[in-house]
């Protein structure tokens, strides 16, 4: 069973999957999710192994990582085999247990938000909030 294959289907009829859902949460790109699955199954690597394996320039897979490190899903440690020079990086995803759980907590605090959001929207339409 692929990850991309599975789908929700919402209130309105509309069907989508993790990667919508985690653009929409994160702004996870579909190469952001690239790098995500390749961390999560493949196990650490550099940025030189995952430009090669997911046939991706070196900018694209950098901006890749440095967001999903910012979200918290991956984490980057200096590679203990570098000599000299510019230092390079091991990237690897967190425990997938730890990031579902966050994913989870997030995505219940989105809907708390939505939630607030259209309980003012709706109950007082005078506030003057743009829709």
């Amino acid at each position: 069973m692929e990850v991309q294959k599975l789908k929700v289907r919402l209130p309105s009829g509309k069907e989508v999957g993790l990667v919508e859902a985690l653009g929409f949460c994160y702004d996870v790109s579909d190469t952001d999710f690239q790098v995500l699955l390749t961390l999560t199954s493949g196990g650490p690597k550099t940025e030189d192994e995952l430009s090669a394996s997911l046939k991706l320039s070196k900018a694209s897979v950098n901006r890749s990582v440095n967001k999903l490190i910012s979200i918290g899903f991956i984490e980057r440690a200096k590679d203990q085999n570098s000599k000299g020079g510019r230092p390079r990086y091991i990237y690897k995803s967190i425990d997938p247990e730890l990031m579902v759980s966050k994913i989870g907590k997030d995505f219940e605090y989105c809907a708390k938000l939505f939630g607030d959001l259209a309980h003012v929207e709706i109950k007082n339409p005078e506030t003057g909030i743009s829709r």
